[in-house]
């Protein structure tokens, strides 16, 4: 049997929808390859600017504001051993930023932070004091059933910062632009040749005793640069567990400029271990420790470490 023949009205309406499901379809199309042009040129000026960091200040702002095109809001921490160094901060209040750069996580207390630097990978997890720290919740307002990604900026074998994103995260940007970042910071990270400034005993006549001029870094045998790495990155850890473990000690002594009287114990230790361990194997070594201990915890006043401390070691 044929079927019945269609009216006039039903072929016009079918004719109008076949027309409408192509329009729709054809404004979808083009609204898709506009989204992925301009996600494209997002993407672009953002590595971009990045590649054009001249230093690593410059390079930690123009990843945190890049971040904020692909998250709520994002922190950078810099990686120093066993704890994590606020940097900078995005998508918080301007006294949650600066409480922020005096903040220090202990790893073993943050497992996503702490996940993220043994794999090197990305990671995402839930908003809990147990894996992004007590402080952390606090500080950025997590709720116990939000969502967290940190990525590692890899340099090496070793993970030198993270990104901590937070909100609407887009995942694959992120772990793209930090990609990106880890090249760029390998680069503007080595020392610069002011920091190579001979800190060495003044000759000695008598037995003939002249140290070596301070070299520039390009000028150093590959095996000590290798030696002041380790030894810039000795004293960072040693000066942030200061920090940590010490805090009420830290606090009151800077306030009285007393530092050095205050933790004595624990810097006499960490100036021993560096004599023994960099200034005896390394001619052109720098006081790095001492360097760590202006900039951090006497926030470049040498004054604040007191009358008894005994400066740079020679």
């Amino acid at each position: 049997m044929s079927s019945a023949p269609r009216s006039p009205l039903r072929q016009l309406l079918e004719n109008r929808i076949s027309q409408l499901s192509a329009e729709v379809e054809a404004l979808f199309s083009e609204a898709r390859d506009r989204s992925r042009r301009e996600f494209a040129d997002q993407l672009n000026q953002v590595v971009r600017r990045i590649r054009q960091s001249e230093d690593v200040d410059a390079l930690a702002a123009t990843l945190l504001d890049a971040a904020g095109s692909f998250s709520d809001g994002s922190a950078l921490f810099v990686v120093d051993g066993p704890v994590a160094r606020g940097r900078r901060i995005r998508g918080v209040p301007e006294e949650t930023s600066e409480a922020f750069q005096s903040m220090v996580i202990p790893l073993e207390s943050a497992a996503a932070m702490a996940d993220a630097v043994a794999t090197r990978d990305p990671v995402t997890a839930v908003s809990t004091p147990a894996e992004v720290s007590a402080e952390m919740m606090k500080l950025a307002g997590h709720t116990a059933e939000g969502r967290v990604s940190v990525f590692p900026l890899v340099v090496g074998e070793d993970v030198c910062a993270l990104l901590y994103a937070w909100g609407a995260v887009q995942g694959s940007a992120l772990e793209l632009i930090t990609q990106v970042a880890a090249g760029v910071w390998s680069a503007v990270s080595k020392p610069a040749p002011v920091e190579l400034v001979q800190i060495a005993p003044a000759p000695d006549p008598l037995n003939g005793n002249t140290p070596r001029a301070a070299a520039t870094w390009e000028e150093l045998p590959p095996e000590e640069q290798q030696i002041h790495l380790r030894a810039q990155r000795f004293a960072r850890v040693q000066v942030a567990e200061m920090r940590l473990y010490q805090a009420d000690a830290v606090q009151a002594g800077r306030a009285r400029a007393g530092l050095y009287q205050a933790l004595r114990k624990p810097i006499d230790a960490a100036r021993n271990r560096f004599r023994e361990t960099y200034f005896s194997t390394c001619p052109s070594m720098v006081d790095y420790l001492h360097l760590e201990l202006v900039r951090t915890l006497a926030h470049d006043n040498p004054d604040l470490l007191g009358k008894e401390y005994p400066g740079p070691m020679v």
